[in-house]
């Protein structure tokens, strides 16, 4: 494998930025390959097990507890920065800036020097904790509106929760195109069946909780307070959040916005805009899998992303970002 020189990915501005995936990019036995090969992997599961007093590499190889909220979030911020330290470790080149998909917001956090990866690994174990208790087993749904345009799907949202009294919301912002929904299970099946009678797409996502809509309200309540006492800084790299879709300007607009994207819809697509207006011209998808690789090229100015989680993926990142940066002829 290739390594690059620090010293000279970090000399001027880039035009790459990190993203972070969030739930949905796990999958039993992720780095594996990786591990086997960087020490930097299971070093990073260890000290982030340390802090939340589990064995998060167990979970990640094993596969149990991995479908479950509190277990999946810490497993995946993991796995997501030992693959950034991993990919400053070769010389991959310093972001422009970072971004993240939901929970994948936490990750860009830590990789940008906000929050320690103990303190970040504590924090999403407790906001899985307080997401799942906010609404019961089977109370709560979400499904991908596909082939609708975002204001149809959002006109349809309001409909259903008008006429049935039920909470169901527009919980990400995927791609043009691609809405998903979210709120108690009988008003997301109603809104389901309304936009297949209208032309669209409809997949149920296999979730514990209906994240990202009003029902998560009381999380972010009890989260607020854990949050206000954990130590966050001002980011060393730029962040996009996910609830306004830009880098909030200080550190109480970053908390709030922290908070909010529990109850409010992820703007990924307005993110991408706001990557594009920042010169960003490639990505690194910085965690298992290639989730977020594919929805870039859902992008109407589609920024090409390279998934990192392989040794064969992570070799081709750093050879044709190099080349784009100008670093290798």
């Amino acid at each position: 494998m290739t390594i690059f020189n620090k010293t000279a990915a970090g000399s001027r501005r880039t035009r790459t930025a990190l993203i972070f995936p969030g739930q949905g990019s796990q999958k039993t036995g992720m780095l594996s390959e990786l591990a086997q090969q960087f020490e930097q992997i299971q070093q990073t599961f260890a000290e982030a097990s340390d802090a939340v007093g589990f064995d998060l590499w167990d979970i990640a190889q094993s596969g149990e507890r991995l479908d479950q909220t509190e277990y999946t979030q810490p497993t995946l911020l993991t796995s997501s920065i030992a693959l950034w330290r991993l990919w400053q470790e070769l010389g991959g080149v310093q972001p422009i800036a970072v971004a993240g998909h939901s929970l994948g917001e936490y990750s860009a956090l830590v990789a940008a020097g906000a929050l320690s990866l103990a303190d970040g690994v504590r924090l999403v174990h407790l906001r899985g904790q307080l997401m799942q208790r906010a609404v019961p087993q089977g109370a709560g749904a979400m499904a991908a509106i596909l082939g609708l345009a975002d204001a149809h799907v959002q006109a349809l949202c309001q409909d259903v929760s008008e006429k049935s009294g039920e909470v169901v919301d527009p919980a990400n912002y995927n791609a043009p195109g691609q809405v998903v929904v979210a709120g108690q299970t009988a008003a997301v099946q109603t809104l389901s069946a309304k936009a297949k009678e209208a032309g669209g797409k409809v997949i149920s996502l296999p979730v514990s909780v209906p994240s990202h809509c009003r029902l998560m309200q009381p999380a972010a309540d009890a989260l607020a307070e854990v949050l206000s006492q954990t130590a966050i800084h001002m980011p060393d790299i730029p962040v996009i959040q996910n609830a306004h879709a830009i880098v909030e300007p200080d550190l109480e607009h970053l908390k709030s916005a922290l908070l909010s994207q529990l109850y409010r819809p992820v703007c990924w697509t307005q993110t991408s805009v706001t990557l594009k207006a920042l010169g960003v011209t490639q990505l690194v998808e910085c965690g298992p899998g290639n989730v977020l690789s594919n929805l870039a090229k859902r992008m109407p100015e589609s920024i090409i992303c390279y998934p990192i989680d392989m040794r064969s993926r992570m070799d081709d990142a750093l050879t044709h970002i190099a080349v784009a940066e100008g670093k290798l002829a």
